[in-house]
């Protein structure tokens, strides 16, 4: 039987003159932040919500090479700033 994940709760803290928010320790505890974590604050409108900020993996250029799913022969440079330069075109146009 897994655990069930904690309820959400709600604190009540309030802004410092400076600005600064103090997380409870209970909170920290809970998601294991220390001084020193960088955290995303992101507005909603109707409520803000708090995150640890998440580092990306490192990626390799072998990790990308056919991640746009194109199938045909490679193209030159030319070609690719002849296709870019063609799509401008047509978006201009419409």
């Amino acid at each position: 039987m897994k655990p069930k994940p904690p309820r959400p709760s709600a604190l009540t803290i309030r802004i410092s003159t400076k600005g600064q928010l103090v997380v409870p320790k209970e909170i920290r505890l809970r998601h294991g932040w220390s001084a020193g974590a960088e955290l995303t604050l992101e507005d909603l409108g109707d409520r803000v919500v708090l995150r640890e900020v998440q580092d990306f993996p490192e990626t390799r250029l072998e990790d990308l090479i056919g991640c746009t799913g194109y199938q045909g022969p490679a193209k030159t440079l030319q070609e690719m700033e002849a296709g870019i330069a063609e799509g401008a075109r047509r978006r201009h146009d419409r």
